[in-house]
């Protein structure tokens, strides 16, 4: 048997304190300026002690107040403690996540550091802010869908799916009405090798340039489409065809009447005789599906759209924009 006489001593334990967003400080309002989306922000931060000696490197993170940065996107990064931010970066992020525009909303940010020595990085405290984005064509990343529906066309740049989280995550609509019902995914809109996907096996998983046979559906309709490039997956929703209906239109409010598809835009369309009364548009045949009128917007289940003169009317349904269905009503 063995004993022990020594009191054995834990090593010491080494105090680090996070860095911290200093000014803005908390609770400040920053409302962003649309017409200089170029400027820089300013964002000073206080400095990170790791307990020994090293190069410290500085990441400003921002997420939605109440997410707890489930989600948290990186503006920048700084060896001072300084890290300037192009107002059109943070703007952008905003509109990502769904922030309203022109309307401050509470959005939290915190400082990540980092040390040249085997330490895992220190987060600072959560600093909030007011913040308040402006109204702006946001560029969001695309992934391009010709196909025979569009005359397998990769330059056309509505046929696109949509990055809203600036990831290798896209979304958005297509709209499958004719032809063969093949179509493939581009990263470029061209036809480069290594950067346009099929689905050999249609099993859901993707594959690149001669092991890629073309996606079919077998429904006509309009589909919504998720692909995760960076996985190599995506996924589609049962097939939707929409059509106008109510007392405003031939078929009463028993029937649709089918919308077209316009390729070259990327939205569904008819010119139809419209009576005095109110439509609405419907799909599948099932009021599960049906887009209606609410302050100007349209919205699912929303009320019926009035149509106060009767006449010849061209009308258009468009999906390309993220999260927002809208649509026009032409007199011709």
């Amino acid at each position: 048997m063995l004993w022990a006489c020594d009191n054995y001593e834990m090593p010491p334990i080494i105090p680090q304190t996070g860095s911290a967003l200093s000014d803005p400080a908390q609770g400040s309002s920053l409302v962003l300026n649309g017409d200089d989306p170029e400027s820089m922000i300013s964002f000073t931060v206080t400095p990170a002690d790791f307990g020994m000696q090293g190069e410290v490197t500085y990441y400003l993170e921002m997420d939605a107040a109440g997410a707890n940065f489930a989600n948290a996107v990186e503006l920048g990064f700084s060896k001072t403690n300084v890290i300037e931010v192009k107002t059109e970066k943070i703007n952008d992020e905003l509109v990502a996540k769904g922030l309203p525009l022109e309307t401050a909303s509470n959005v939290e940010f915190r400082v990540k550091s980092t040390i040249t020595q085997p330490l895992s990085p220190i987060y600072g405290e959560t600093v909030t802010l007011s913040v308040t984005p402006y109204d702006a064509f946001v560029e969001f990343p695309l992934l391009y869908v010709p196909g025979d529906y569009q005359s397998w066309n990769p330059g056309n740049l509505n046929t696109t799916l949509k990055s809203v989280a600036f990831n290798k995550t896209f979304t958005g609509f297509v709209h499958i009405l004719s032809g063969s019902g093949e179509f493939k995914f581009t990263e470029e809109p061209d036809w480069v090798d290594g950067k346009n996907y099929g689905d050999t096996g249609a099993d859901g998983k993707l594959e690149a340039d001669a092991d890629a046979t073309n996606i079919k559906v077998t429904k006509f309709g309009t589909y919504e489409v998720t692909v995760d490039l960076a996985a190599k997956t995506y996924t589609m929703s049962e097939p939707k065809l929409w059509g106008i209906i109510g007392d405003a239109t031939s078929g009463g409010w028993d029937s649709e009447t089918p919308m077209n598809f316009n390729k070259d835009l990327n939205v569904l369309t008819i010119t139809a005789d419209l009576k005095v009364g109110g439509m609405k548009f419907r799909a599948n045949q099932t009021w599960d599906y049906n887009l209606g009128s609410k302050d100007g917007a349209l919205v699912e289940g929303g009320d019926n759209i009035p149509v106060a003169e009767a006449g010849n009317y061209t009308i258009t349904l468009d999906f390309k924009v993220p999260g927002e269905i809208s649509y026009t009503m032409t007199k011709n």
